[in-house]
C-alpha cells in the first residue's frame, strides 16, 4: 500500500471579495485542501499564533495536531520555558471549517474578518504544511524578510483590479 504524500501549500495567491461576500481560495491551494480533506471541500482557518493574519490548512493537519503539542512541549522543558499545552491545544483544535465550492469560492466567517485584519481583499502565501492569508496593509508591515511574499502581493493585488475594471 502506498504511503500518502503530505499535503504541501506553495506559492501565492490573491483575492477580492466578490458580491456575494466571498472570497476565492487560489487554484493550488484549493486543489492542497481538497486532497487533505479526501476530496471534501473544507477550509480550516484559524488566527495566526503571532502574526496578523489567518492561517487556512485542510483536514489531514489535525491528525497531526497532538504531536506538534508533544514536541513543543518537549522543546520548551529542554529550554526551561513554560508551555502551557492546554492553552496551545485551543488554539489549534480552534479552528473553523469553511466550506467552499468547486471554484473555491467561500464565505469568511465574519470574526476573521477582525481576528486577521482582513477587508476586502486577501492575500494567500503558501508556507508547507499550511498557508496564511493576509490584507495586504498587515503584510507591508512585516520585516524585510517578507519582501519576497510583498512583492508578489502587490503584483497579484494589480492583477486582481486590473481584471475588475474590465468586468
Amino acid at each position: 500500500m502506498e504511503a500518502a504524500r503530505p499535503i504541501s501549500y506553495s506559492g501565492q495567491g490573491f483575492s477580492l471579495l466578490g458580491e456575494k461576500g466571498r472570497f476565492v481560495l487560489p487554484p493550488d491551494f484549493r486543489k492542497a485542501v481538497r486532497d487533505s480533506g479526501q476530496g471534501e471541500r473544507v477550509l480550516c482557518l484559524a488566527k495566526h499564533p503571532r502574526w496578523k493574519c489567518l492561517t487556512g490548512f485542510g483536514l489531514s493537519r489535525v491528525a497531526e495536531f497532538e504531536s506538534e503539542l508533544d514536541r513543543e512541549e518537549r522543546i520548551a522543558l529542554e529550554r526551561g520555558v513554560d508551555f502551557d499545552r492546554d492553552m496551545r491545544a485551543q488554539q489549534l483544535y480552534g479552528f473553523a471549517r469553511v466550506p467552499f465550492d468547486d471554484s473555491g469560492r467561500f464565505v469568511l466567517p465574519e470574526r476573521y474578518f477582525r481576528l486577521g485584519g482582513l477587508t476586502d481583499r486577501a492575500f494567500f502565501q503558501g508556507g508547507g504544511k499550511s498557508f496564511t492569508i493576509w490584507n495586504p496593509e498587515e503584510l507591508a508591515k512585516m520585516s524585510a524578510d517578507w519582501i519576497d511574499a510583498q512583492e508578489a502581493c502587490l503584483d497579484l493585488e494589480a492583477q486582481a483590479l486590473a481584471g475588475k475594471g474590465r468586468k
